[in-house]
């Protein structure tokens, strides 16, 4: 397979050649055309509207998107305060049954939003989500509070700030009204704890919701807030949005900037460079905006980069590698089926769909489990076992499964290695601009299915999940959107692009769900 792939991607360039020499200096000229219209755009979205021409989306004030909601608080349709308390409510009325939220900020959010209703009212410039409720991971610094990460004996570990992406959200004037449940180190793809307890999927409790951002997938499918935060190391956004039947983008490496004030050491270098932060969302549009907001510039981040949120189109039809899955992966019938339907999907929006091999799949997963392991035995194993219950124990120890053992030379060369994979996956981009791939081959697995064994363990991430996790080494964006429903539970796949191309897999994204629908609306017939 490897060699099929290899021999593709060399002729990638002279394709990218030939299309760079036509493009010319138009290139530069198009991103800063687009960049003053995004400008004038998040001016216009930012301005009171009189509230003579305010409209009120249909639906319950919870059930409406994030975009909607703004713009109704920005119109006058809508206050602050009732948009708050709708989503209140609404968290009150089905957490206890998910255990999604499981801190509830509700007296600080109303507050809050009484706040942004004066702001209004006083005609000053808004933000892009004033007064629009959000909920967090509680794996990121919320000033004043303890980061416990699932973790109780982090009780001490309290934030002398707000982390960059909650910053962001703050100054764009969005309502934090609860912190989301995240796995003992948010290092599972379970979302289950000894502080807080296991969350539930709101399509079905017999599934899990994901993980790490279990608590943030099952809330915002559920209706507890237009957008929820979460981040992503290993599919910690993508596998809970395809879990809960949300959408969302997990960014190029330094898009969103990250940094925890609260933490004793400094994160492990390839971990922060494989990990985003990162928007769940019932729609592809709130998640453009969410990213939008949290890509904001921090200076705490290094690593942030300031690079335009919407780059150069390709000349169309845009082509489409629909990635072949390799032999060792047995492919549920629904999920081939989900695969063709988003093919379909693309191709009746204009683009163009061929089924070919990616660059390397499993040598760019064995790369990141390798790496990632290596790096947390040496550097946070002992003391993570220390805190940790004896399902983490279990979960963990099934992960270091297929993670081979490491010395300073090998590990040096698999960092290295790293680089030739990402420089392989962006060759392959320049004649495929974007990849559609499955988010796992098989049925969501059960809520504890982490705690089985070991072995089950490394079927889920690597017979499973493969498309997921591998992503996260290579540090490229990829979005996940919901295609159908299989008894009942819901299906995604993942767009991946290259580098800071977050556009081209939202886009591709967004094509998809104006077919296939925003599948939420027959979960909340089901809750109702």
């Amino acid at each position: 397979m490897a060699k099929k792939a290899a021999t593709k991607k060399k002729t990638a360039p002279k394709t990218s050649a030939k299309t760079s020499r036509k493009a010319g200096t138009g290139r530069k000229a198009a991103a800063t055309k687009t960049a003053r219209k995004t400008a004038k755009k998040a001016v216009k979205k930012a301005a009171p509207r009189k509230s003579v021409t305010a409209r009120r989306p249909k639906g319950p004030v919870w059930q409406w998107s994030a975009v909607d909601t703004a713009a109704a608080i920005r119109s006058g349709a809508i206050s602050a305060v009732e948009t708050v308390e709708a989503h209140l409510d609404r968290m009150r009325a089905v957490n206890p049954k998910l255990n999604a939220v499981v801190v509830d900020l509700g007296e600080e959010a109303l507050k809050a939003a009484h706040a942004a209703d004066k702001q209004r009212a006083k005609g000053g410039e808004l933000g892009l989500l004033h007064g629009v409720p959000v909920t967090i991971k509680e794996n990121v610094d919320y000033e004043g509070r303890p980061n416990f990460n699932g973790v109780p004996a982090n009780k001490d570990l309290i934030a002398p700030s707000d982390a960059p992406v909650v910053r962001n959200l703050k100054k764009a004037g969005a309502i934090v009204i609860g912190l989301t449940n995240t796995p003992e180190f948010s290092f599972r793809g379970f979302t289950d704890n000894p502080l807080h307890g296991l969350t539930l999927n709101p399509w079905n409790s017999d599934i899990t919701c994901g993980g790490s951002s279990g608590g943030a997938g099952s809330a915002v499918a559920a209706g507890i807030g237009t957008i929820a935060h979460g981040n992503d190391i290993g599919g910690s956004l993508r596998w809970p949005a395809h879990c809960n039947g949300v959408a969302t983008i997990k960014p190029t490496q330094g898009r969103i900037p990250a940094f925890n004030g609260s933490a004793t050491a400094e994160r492990p270098m390839l971990a922060h460079l494989m990990s985003a932060q990162g928007p769940l969302a019932r729609h592809v549009a709130d998640v453009r905006l969410a990213l939008e907001v949290m890509s904001q510039r921090d200076p705490r981040d290094p690593w942030w980069v300031p690079a335009p949120l919407a780059g150069a189109r390709p000349k169309g039809p845009i082509k489409v590698a629909l990635a072949k899955i390799p032999d060792d992966m047995a492919v549920d019938p629904s999920v081939a089926a989900a695969l063709r339907q988003a093919a379909d999907h693309l191709e009746r929006s204009g683009y163009r769909v061929t089924e070919v091999e990616v660059p390397d799949i499993n040598g760019v997963w064995q790369t990141w489990c390798d790496i990632i392991t290596n790096e947390t035995v040496v550097m946070q194993e002992a003391a993570m076992l220390k805190v940790t219950s004896e399902d983490f124990h279990k979960a963990w120890g099934g992960m270091k499964t297929k993670a081979n053992v490491l010395d300073l030379k090998a590990w040096m060369q698999a960092t290295a290695a790293r680089n030739g994979h990402i420089r392989a996956w962006q060759l392959f981009f320049e004649e495929y601009p974007v990849v559609l791939a499955p988010t796992t081959v098989k049925p969501t697995p059960g809520p504890r299915e982490d705690t089985v064994s070991a072995e089950r363990v490394k079927e889920i991430f690597w017979g499973e999940i493969r498309f997921i996790s591998a992503i996260n080494v290579l540090g490229l964006p990829g979005a996940v959107v919901p295609v159908a429903l299989h008894d009942g539970k819901p299906i995604g796949v993942q767009l991946i692009a290259g580098r800071y191309r977050e556009d081209l897999a939202l886009d591709a994204a967004a094509a998809i769900e104006k077919r296939a629908g925003a599948l939420v609306h027959r979960l909340w017939e089901t809750m109702a």
